[in-house]
């Protein structure tokens, strides 16, 4: 009997840790398979707008955080800080070459969409297109041409998704059990692991959920 290790991943597009965590994931994972050839690992992301109050059309991204961090100076001292972060699995990231701070809430309608739709592939390719959209083409997530865009370079139909666009800033509801911290990881709902964590922190909470999972089979 095959066993499966199911994955929560709780982020947002906008948070750098959150895609920092991905690729920290996706490294965790390569190296589970290695060790687990036989465990289906079965991955859901679930947006959460860490956001909701800006406006539709976003702010002004140096503004943003000169207002939140409190200075110029601290703004930078935390670009830094991601960059070197991002740097360290493959990333390159510019965050001052960022004009837009967006609202993402017709991003994650958008993606909650394609992934009911149920394709595993373009739900992978339209998060990476996503993440990347802001990251490191630095387009507006917010604006609903280029979200369209972003899902036809995805092999998505307008059509399909084109109603979950309010284009008002209506918050984004996300998945019940939503948490406020993003990224946290859910491991078999068992292990929970919040922040860009080291893959190998990752893999260890992985290996845990697997051991509690086998020993819950094994009392039943």
């Amino acid at each position: 009997m095959s066993r499966r290790l199911e994955i929560d991943v709780f982020f947002d597009f906008i948070c750098p840790w959150c895609l920092i965590g991905k690729r920290q994931l996706e490294h965790a994972q390569v190296q589970f398979r290695s060790r687990h050839p036989d465990v289906q690992i079965n991955t859901v992301w679930h947006g959460v707008q860490l956001l909701p109050q800006l406006p539709a059309e976003g702010e002004p991204f140096a503004d943003f955080y000169r207002k939140r961090l409190g200075s110029a100076s601290a703004m930078t001292m935390r670009q830094a800080q991601v960059q070197q972060a991002a740097s360290a699995v493959g990333l390159n990231i510019d965050l001052s070459r960022i004009e837009t701070m967006p609202n993402t809430a017709d991003a994650h309608r958008m993606f909650e969409r394609v992934s009911a739709l149920g394709n595993a592939a373009q739900r992978e390719m339209l998060l990476e297109r996503l993440f990347a959209a802001y990251f490191l083409r630095r387009e507006n997530l917010g604006n609903r041409e280029t979200l369209l865009a972003i899902a036809s370079a995805c092999g998505i139909e307008a059509a399909r998704v084109i109603d979950c666009l309010k284009g008002d800033g209506t918050p984004f509801e996300g998945s019940p059990g939503a948490t406020s911290g993003v990224p946290s990881f859910q491991f078999d709902r068992r292990v929970t692991v919040i922040g860009a964590q080291p893959a190998q922190a990752l893999l260890g909470a992985m290996n845990e959920a697997l051991k509690e999972s086998e020993r819950e089979r094994q009392s039943a």
